[in-house]
């Protein structure tokens, strides 16, 4: 080949290199990191638990060797079908029963890796500041979304404000499973994120703890504060093809490190954590 062909060549070689190079690693990725599987994607949506995360885990991961990216959603809604289409490897915004309703509705194939730190939801003061002598016909705020609404049912039967039907299902009630409403409360469903803003219009509101967290309302004010079942605990959450790769068992370890718990209660002075055995 005639040498002052050679060169250009030989760079246009070099460029195109370069650029596969570059569509092999995700922007933003160590090479190193990206090649190895040391990379973790958290997909991020409001609420404490991502934030938690960033603090109390992440660093831990960090000293095993991972590097920790993260992408911002709106909604929860929205980082799980991102996770369900693998644009993102992990979330940590969701208790069971919500996890669960998604795969039900979306034909997602979501597991839990490990229940994390939860902030329990709570009946909290709105116009009316005691749960003694209440009005007839008082208004409750109420989450509207199936897992959140049926916790919130329950919450106010564990308040002994209502009665619920024995053949009431845990995950799935609704103002149908009511069995006695002596107070002839009306219960508002609306968004969760719209509760807080709502609270001076109505007399109670049943807010989750996400919500309150994010909303600043002390724990401490709560009226009622849920007992926690199972099913609403909060979960680190994956697709179930990836559950038993090396960087999801270190995501669950790291979770239940001392290191972590240690953390966690250290950073709780407000009350709102409660973290699993």
């Amino acid at each position: 080949m005639n040498s002052k062909f050679r060169r250009p060549i030989a760079l246009i070689l070099s460029a195109v290199a370069l650029v596969a190079g570059l569509v092999l690693v995700r922007p933003g990725i160590p090479a190193q990191a990206a090649q190895s599987g040391k990379t973790i994607r958290l997909g991020t949506s409001p609420g404490p638990y991502s934030q938690l995360f960033l603090d109390g885990v992440k660093p831990i991961l960090q000293k095993e060797g991972y590097t920790v990216t993260t992408q911002s959603f709106s909604d929860l809604i929205h980082a799980d079908l991102a996770l369900s289409q693998g644009d993102v490897d992990l979330n940590v915004e969701q208790h069971s029963a919500w996890l669960e309703n998604f795969n039900k509705e979306k034909h997602s194939d979501f597991v839990a890796l490990t229940p994390i730190p939860t902030v329990p939801a709570g009946i909290f003061p709105g116009s009316s500041k005691s749960l003694k002598n209440i009005k007839k016909g008082a208004k409750v705020a109420i989450p509207n979304d199936p897992s959140n609404l049926s916790r919130a049912y329950q919450l106010l039967a564990q308040a002994k404000l209502i009665t619920l039907k024995s053949k009431a299902t845990a995950s799935n009630v609704t103002q149908h499973d009511i069995k006695s409403n002596p107070h002839s409360l009306k219960f508002v469903e609306m968004s969760s994120a719209q509760i807080p803003r709502a609270i001076k219009d109505v007399n109670y509101a049943v807010i989750p703890g996400s919500i309150s967290y994010n909303a600043k309302i002390p724990a401490k004010s709560a009226l009622k504060t849920e007992k926690l079942q199972k099913q609403y605990l909060l979960v680190a959450t994956v697709n179930k093809s990836e559950a038993n790769k090396p960087w999801a068992k270190a995501v669950k370890k790291a979770y239940q490190s001392k290191t972590f718990k240690d953390y966690v209660k250290n950073h709780n002075k407000q009350g709102y954590w409660y973290i699993p055995k």
